[in-house]
């Protein structure tokens, strides 16, 4: 009897230490997963942006699987609103409570430039799917940006201006990073080649009303009106400049892809045609990986056109799976973004890559004009400047 008590008094101690130190059945799923937060305004006025970019990295993940170096990605979706103070406070609690390995998405700059503190000090890698202000990835050794950057998209632009008689210019820009940055790039570039910038004007972020400032463009009688808003407003912004005759009044309309972004493009008509623009993606692009991303992307979205949002969020996702490939699924934070240091990939887009020094875009970008084909308006290629860095982060 007494023998038979020690034993099974033994066999309940080692039960018990096996149990302690053995990690719970919860525990261990937790430790194979691998947690992305995704932060972007999915309601208010940058919505579409936020929309779209949700759904590229849907689509990534439904045609590439959820799992990775043996580790099942969870995306944890939560709207900023648009709000920096918004975005803040989510990174924080994304990093704290749910212990998210990476931070993604951003629809503005002022909403990625508020969680540089927050992944600075927690060693947390943020992938910038959309916003374009330069300065961002210097902010914080833990950003890597796969979407683009405003003075990268505007310089070839101004190139082609100036080399194609453009002699004059006005420039209308939305008052904030992006903007003021295509603004500088724009006018440096053009006054170096001989062009002349006529006027500066810069309309406010929220609630903007364009009709004066295309009013004093117009009275300015340059052969060209350089303009720049972020893509959710190129709508309100391309029908004021068709009411007030500009397409047709022999003034070149030119800018960065953001006023003709593909999802606020099916809604122009054939006044916009021939707005010229320089940019990283068209849906038109003709590639075949392009093609299929056109193709899955309509099929998974009740026939929608996927814009530059849906590729950031395809190619966030595409950066977040290879990192964690490079380190076999571990997400210290410095072996990751040691892994997106010089990353390259061909994106539906064209080649691109994670520059090593600055964890910058490098990327193609391309001359476009709007062009209708098949039956709907779409920004056609017909000149290409090879993989473009941004001019101010060497």
């Amino acid at each position: 009897m007494l023998r038979r008590q020690l034993l099974l008094g033994a066999a309940s101690l080692a039960t018990g230490v096996v149990a302690g130190l053995a990690p719970s059945a919860p525990a261990l799923a937790q430790q194979q997963t691998v947690k992305v937060g995704f932060i972007a305004a999915m309601t208010g006025p940058q919505a579409s942006s936020g929309r779209q970019m949700l759904q590229g990295i849907r689509l990534y993940q439904a045609l590439n699987g959820d799992t990775v170096a043996g580790k099942k990605i969870e995306v944890i979706v939560r709207d900023d609103t648009g709000v920096a103070d918004q975005t803040r406070r989510i990174a924080q609690e994304l990093i704290v409570n749910e212990k998210v390995a990476f931070i993604s998405g951003f629809s503005l700059t002022p909403l990625a430039l508020a969680v540089a503190p927050v992944i600075t000090q927690s060693k947390t890698p943020a992938i910038i799917m959309t916003a374009g202000t330069s300065i961002i990835t210097a902010q914080s050794p833990y950003f890597a940006r796969v979407s683009f950057t405003l003075p990268q998209q505007t310089m070839p632009m101004a190139e082609w201006a100036a080399k194609n008689g453009v002699k004059t210019a006005v420039t209308l820009v939305t008052d904030y990073g992006p903007g003021l940055d295509s603004e500088k790039a724009f006018a440096e570039k053009f006054t170096e080649l001989g062009g002349k910038v006529l006027a500066q004007l810069r309309a406010p972020l929220a609630n903007p009303e364009f009709a004066p400032f295309l009013q004093r463009a117009a009275d300015a009688k340059p052969d060209a009106i350089f303009l720049f808003v972020p893509g959710t407003q190129a709508g309100p912004l391309m029908r004021q400049v068709v009411d007030r005759g500009l397409t047709k009044s022999g003034v070149k309309i030119i800018g960065p892809g953001d006023i003709t972004e593909d999802e606020q493009l099916v809604s122009m008509d054939d006044s916009v045609l021939g707005v010229l623009t320089s940019h990283f993606y068209s849906a038109a692009h003709g590639s075949d990986a392009n093609k299929r991303f056109v193709a899955e992307f309509r099929k998974a979205n009740n026939n929608q056109r996927p814009n530059f949002f849906a590729v950031g969020g395809w190619d966030g996702m595409h950066a977040i799976y290879e990192a964690l490939r490079k380190t076999n699924g571990e997400t210290d934070g410095d072996k990751i973004m040691g892994a997106l240091r010089g990353l390259e990939w061909d994106s539906p887009r064209g080649r691109m890559s994670i520059d090593p020094q600055t964890r910058d875009v490098v990327q193609d970008v391309y001359i476009r004009r709007v062009e209708r084909r098949d039956g709907e308006l779409y920004n056609i290629e017909f000149d290409v400047v090879r993989q473009v860095k941004d001019p101010y982060r060497k």
